[in-house]
């Protein structure tokens, strides 16, 4: 396990897929961003759902998803919505 996994919200198989689109640290989740990360993710894992993208946003801000705001949660469902596959 790297750095990743020892975000909040990142787990192994998260850190995985993250390393496999080419985001090897927080930094550049942080750079990236968490909507273009899972969109990267998506594309190598049709079933990346919106727990997924609500937890690589809670990784940015170094919260729990369940802990997101509630504006940014509907921001990000809705993102979702018009993304997923």
């Amino acid at each position: 396990m790297g750095e990743l996994s020892k975000a909040v919200n990142i787990g192994p198989k998260v850190e995985e897929q993250l390393f496999s689109v080419g985001i090897t640290s927080l930094e550049k989740l942080k750079e990236v961003g968490a909507k273009n990360a899972w969109l990267r993710i998506q594309e190598i894992d049709s079933s990346a759902c919106i727990h997924r993208l609500l937890a690589l946003e809670g990784a940015i801000q170094g919260v729990k998803k369940s802990d997101l705001l509630d504006s940014v949660k509907a921001d990000l469902k809705a993102f979702y919505s018009d993304h997923k596959m």
